[in-house]
């Protein structure tokens, strides 16, 4: 439930709505426009029957939030949020792009892929130092010496630095040295991982799951923002479907849904949605085309003998000529890059 105030409503005015909701046991949020101020209300919503809050001086309006996932929605924070991470805004005019290796290899491999990525203007460097796989005896990641490698990157090139976790204990380790905490699609269902990274003061990067819809996403994202970490971004990174041509099935209608449902920044990652490397610069493009504010792009220095994902990975190159091909769309849709 939301409380709108009038227009141009009085600072004491506010206030007293603040304190009436709170004292009835229920936790308010406040969001400020220019010119109008909408309070939104968390918990037994009941209490509020027959409160006749609505007779406060001041208040507008009350006005009930169907759908399930309430921090999340856009009617409670009307404003796009602007996740910041360390310089660099996710959801602000820039286009953020986030690159590197599927998984960190080596020392020697993950600084060769960040030096890249930043020459080619990555803000961000992604890389997996836990690795749920298919199988389980594929390369499982390099754990906490892996997140030793992800600081000593940044520290050697300013990137910040994204990766994934996959359990309690590498939550535990990984604020030790990450910039971004990641939810990869497979644990974003997994409730009580989603409160333990809400329960950190770090961003986190929530992918959209194998054939989760979107109210189940935006309902993930709830669990992370409910515990009080309020920046989360949210990544379409493909869905499963009936299709074969492509590993996954770019659902790129997600993002101006996203749009139009949360005030959350979105970004996509076209290397998982396919699979095939080949088909990644068409669908950047195209992302940056429907109000991305950023995409995931994975980039190997050695893709034909990548520990993981290397029919995905661009190789530096490629990647350079990507970035200088999306400068363009990016100025089209508004961006800056």
């Amino acid at each position: 439930m939301i409380i709108v105030m009038k227009p141009h409503a009085k600072e004491p005015q506010i206030q007293e709505v603040l304190h009436f909701v709170h004292n009835l046991g229920l936790e308010p949020h406040m969001s400020k426009g220019t010119t109008v101020t909408i309070i939104g209300v968390i918990g037994d919503e009941s209490k509020l029957v027959n409160s006749n809050i609505e007779l406060l001086q001041g208040v507008d309006k009350i006005v009930p939030i169907l759908e399930s996932y309430k921090l999340a929605n856009k009617q409670f924070n009307p404003t796009p949020s602007i996740v910041k991470v360390r310089d660099i805004e996710i959801g602000g005019d820039a286009l953020v792009i986030m690159a590197g290796p599927c998984a960190v290899e080596s020392r020697e491999q993950l600084l060769q892929s960040a030096h890249a990525v930043k020459a080619a203007g990555a803000q961000i460097l992604r890389g997996g130092a836990y690795k749920p796989r298919t199988s389980p005896y594929a390369f499982q990641g390099l754990e906490e010496e892996g997140l030793r490698y992800m600081a000593e990157a940044r520290e050697e090139t300013g990137l910040a630095v994204v990766c994934e976790v996959t359990s309690s204990r590498a939550v535990e380790a990984a604020v030790k040295y990450v910039d971004i905490l990641q939810i990869g699609a497979r644990n974003m269902q997994n409730f009580h991982l989603l409160r333990e990274v809400g329960k950190t003061n770090v961003p986190v990067l929530l992918k959209r799951g194998l054939c989760a819809t979107i109210e189940e996403w935006l309902n993930a994202a709830e669990y992370i923002m409910s515990e009080g970490n309020k920046n989360v971004i949210l990544c379409e990174r493909g869905i499963r479907t009936y299709e074969t041509a492509t590993r996954n099935t770019l659902d790129i209608s997600a993002v101006p849904v996203m749009k139009m449902k949360t005030h959350l920044p979105i970004i996509v990652d076209p290397s998982h949605a396919t699979g095939v490397r080949a088909f990644v610069p068409a669908l950047s493009k195209a992302c940056i085309a429907v109000g991305a504010d950023g995409l995931m792009i994975e980039v190997h220095p050695d893709p034909a003998h990548a520990l993981s994902d290397g029919p995905q990975s661009l190789d530096p190159e490629a990647f350079m000529e990507l970035c200088q091909e999306l400068r363009p769309y990016a100025k089209l849709a508004g961006r800056k890059f």
